[in-house]
């Protein structure tokens, strides 16, 4: 059945994974289950194929990623070039990307069953970074770039020997993209980029960035364009930010000064770039809200779990009314914001504009995670105020969601503007 996939390198996977002679693509192997709490949705929703994926990439997270969370927790690194060379070796890092550049050439559902799956990974860093690998960094050059482009960065991105980064956000803001100041000007057959960048994930062991300058003095919105900048390039020079949470992954400032590379480097039509980064945005918002679903789903597993063990009076925690009524509550909300998320991805998969539902869902799945993370830790009581417990992980690491890829604020406007509730700015 997998041989329809047509990607020789599927064939070394069980060698990768394990090395028993268990067969890890049985159809009678059931997909991970969490202890006690698990949707039963994406049962019904992947097919076998992807399901399969699923559980090969469960292998994976269950050998080579979650024993080593802690350590990169503390390092405040995970070796990325290392886990991104691995999940390439599978093909991982380019499931609906073209085969002619490394991929498997398969359509969206398949990379949404993956992004899904990296839910199970106990931190937020490794899935954020991966995303930014695959959904965030990568889409827009994959549509729009030119040949050389892709042999030159989409290909060993894909393989796994580079790391990359997109660069939007800056100093002195990140949602409101069309007023970024870092600069382009050609000098004959080149660009010299000045300006800064900041919140870069995968920024300080990236090998290029994807990154949005202005290249002319046109309007906002049509003098932006996406350029493939090599982090060797003279000129550039990075700052490691220490954050809040998501500690393993990390996050650069990037500065550029007088840095040159050449104009062929700009991703499709120059003038796009806006345009360009508004659809990547989709895809990076639409991976974001598949990856906090099982993240959610573990949280209200372990929590189901812990209070079942705990007592207070005499009697299991979870045995209160008020604390299994409220996880039945946030196993709802979860249930409802995976249902809007796989529409999305169904529509995304048609050729549809998913603008609306990915917008709602990455809202939902902002809020939600910081609902489940806050109420799940106030179950643990004391104990889940230290630090090393995976829900209070999840609480650092989850409050990001909505900030990240754009603010709660910035996803309430766009929907108010398909409800054509947003009042209109007087030029």
């Amino acid at each position: 059945m997998i041989r329809r996939i047509g990607y020789p390198t599927w064939a070394g996977i069980t060698r990768h994974v394990i090395s028993s002679k268990e067969n890890i693509f049985s159809r009678a192997q059931p997909l991970v289950r969490f202890m006690s709490y698990s949707s039963p949705l994406p049962d019904s929703f992947y097919n076998e194929e992807q399901k399969e994926m699923q559980r090969v990439f469960s292998k994976i997270i269950e050998s080579d990623i979650n024993p080593h969370i802690d350590e990169w927790e503390k390092l405040e690194q995970f070796p990325s070039h290392e886990v991104f060379k691995k999940l390439a070796k599978v093909g991982l890092l380019g499931i609906n990307k073209p085969t002619e550049y490394g991929g498997l050439g398969l359509d969206y559902k398949y990379q949404a069953a993956i992004l899904e799956e990296l839910g199970t990974i106990k931190c937020g860093s490794i899935p954020m970074a991966f995303l930014v690998q695959t959904d965030v960094s990568l889409p827009a050059l994959t549509r729009y770039g030119s040949e050389e482009l892709k042999q030159n960065f989409l290909v060993p991105s894909i393989a796994g020997d580079y790391v990359a980064c997109l660069a939007v956000s800056e100093p002195s803001g990140g949602s409101d993209v069309a007023s970024l100041k870092t600069t382009a000007v050609r000098k004959g057959d080149d660009l010299v980029i000045n300006g800064q960048k900041m919140w870069i994930t995968n920024g300080m062991m990236s090998d290029w960035i994807c990154l949005l300058a202005n290249t002319s003095q046109g309007p906002a919105h049509q003098n932006k364009s996406l350029i493939c900048v090599p982090t060797n390039t003279k000129g550039i020079s990075r700052t490691k930010i220490n954050k809040l949470g998501m500690h393993s992954s990390d996050t650069a400032q990037i500065f550029l000064e007088d840095v040159r590379v050449p104009a062929k480097n700009i991703i499709g039509e120059e003038g796009q770039g806006f345009i360009y980064q508004m659809l990547q945005f989709q895809d990076e918002r639409l991976g974001g809200s598949l990856n906090s679903l099982k993240a959610i789903d573990l949280a209200i597993s372990d929590t189901i779990d812990y209070t079942k063990q705990r007592y207070t009076f005499g009697k299991p925690i979870i045995d209160n009314q008020v604390v299994h009524f409220r996880l039945a509550e946030l196993a709802v909300e979860n249930e409802a914001l995976r249902a809007m998320t796989y529409h999305a991805v169904e529509t995304f998969v048609a050729g549809g504009d998913v603008t609306r539902l990915t917008t709602m869902s990455k809202l939902k799945a902002g809020r939600l995670i910081r609902e489940v993370a806050d109420t799940c830790l106030q179950y643990y009581g004391g104990m889940g105020y230290s630090s090393e417990l995976p829900i209070s992980r999840l609480f650092r690491d989850g409050r990001l969601f909505s900030i990240g890829g754009g603010t709660d604020e910035i996803m309430l406007g766009i929907i108010c503007k398909f409800m054509g509730t947003l009042p209109k700015v007087k030029k």
